[in-house]
């Protein structure tokens, strides 16, 4: 007899995430490179507010946000009242797609873009469409093409992952105004931190009311562990997101460390800074070796092998090592391999590492 309890429509074709690795069998040091950390960790502030919340851990957190969205308004020159927070920058992806997407809809994103783009979709029993590239860039004309009237949502992280490129604003611009009215443009800032004076995206949410920005504390900020994000809109579809946000999404920890962290913008100072030092380096240490890159705006690169033999090869020489990176055959990319920029450590083990693989296959 089969089964006549099934789930929405869409679900069942989405593949679950999969995060990056972080054990190697068999290895004890090891390095991993796999999940765009940050090295630095969080900063003092952020590990004091986080160790002085432990004693309110009987209390419900705040159910509006409120302090932790004026201290995002605050150092960042925006309306607390059109800034919703959630559990990471997903969230408020998964609420967008829940809000404005669904059966006969359809929401696009580009063929190396974030996955969790096309499994909200799909959660939402919308219709992913997948826009094409331009050498792993972001191409506003490919994604203008392929609007319809069934457009709902257009999503672009900028800078991109895994990608690490990103487009300017002049692009950006040409892409808000070039949608269809009813579709909304969903600005991906998970990596703006790591670009210097990079709003990412809120002066379009400030000019335009067809354009929303999420930013993350996972990356630049170190708390990927905590999963906190917030995202930044017209007053109006922050409302809707607010009907649909669980009350008590954000702990309470959650709460006052990503306070504490983003009023320490030294510390995000001192990340950016040491990310491009080291990021610089291992970029030209690679192609030195005959392992290009794109010019990368985040804190990663991803490295270009001959095909995907090579990458699948050095992945698995590296892991041999004890070096954890990430293979990204899933983002339409086989032949790469996505490389954290680490400690100098780090970034030293892996070059040298990826030079004896490419040396023994001499």
């Amino acid at each position: 007899m089969t089964s006549q309890i099934k789930p929405q429509p869409g679900i069942l074709e989405i593949t679950p995430y999969k995060g990056g690795d972080s054990q190697v069998a068999g290895a004890s040091d090891v390095v991993k490179l796999s999940s765009n950390e940050n090295p630095l960790g969080p900063g003092e502030k952020a590990r004091e507010a986080f160790a002085k919340s432990g004693h309110e851990l009987h209390r419900y957190p705040s159910s509006d946000h409120k302090s932790l969205r004026q201290a995002i308004a605050e150092v960042h020159g925006l309306d607390s009242e059109r800034i919703i927070c959630g559990a990471g920058s997903d969230e408020i992806i998964g609420l967008l797609c829940q809000a404005y997407a669904g059966p006969g809809d359809e929401v696009i994103h580009t063929e190396h873009g974030f996955a969790m783009y096309r499994i909200y979709a799909l959660g939402a029993g919308a219709t992913p469409v997948q826009v094409p590239e331009r050498e792993r860039v972001v191409d506003a004309d490919a994604i203008l093409k392929a609007c319809t009237e069934k457009t709902r949502l257009v999503f672009v992280a900028n800078p991109a992952n895994p990608t690490g490129t990103m487009i300017g604003n002049n692009e950006v611009s040409r892409l808000a105004a070039g949608l269809p009215e009813q579709a909304l443009l969903v600005l991906d800032g998970a990596y703006a931190e790591y670009v210097e004076g990079f709003d990412g995206g809120a002066s379009f949410v400030e000019s335009r009311d067809n354009v929303v920005m999420t930013r993350t504390f996972s990356k630049a900020y170190g708390l990927g562990g905590l999963r906190i994000g917030w995202g930044y809109g017209p007053l109006e579809i922050i409302q809707v997101l607010n009907r649909l946000r669980g009350p008590f999404n954000l702990s309470q920890a959650q709460l006052q460390t990503a306070q504490a962290a983003v009023r320490d913008q030294s510390h995000i100072a001192r990340s950016r800074a040491e990310n491009g030092r080291l990021r610089a380096w291992m970029s030209e240490a690679l192609a030195e070796l005959g392992v290009p890159s794109d010019v990368s705006r985040a804190n990663f690169v991803l490295a270009r092998f001959a095909n995907r033999e090579e990458a699948e090869g050095c992945d698995d020489f590296l892991r041999s090592q004890g070096i954890i990176v990430r293979r990204v055959a899933g983002y339409g990319l086989p032949h790469c391999l996505r490389i954290t920029v680490g400690d100098e450590a780090s970034c030293r083990r892996v070059v040298h590492a990826v030079a004896q693989f490419r040396e023994n296959r001499v």
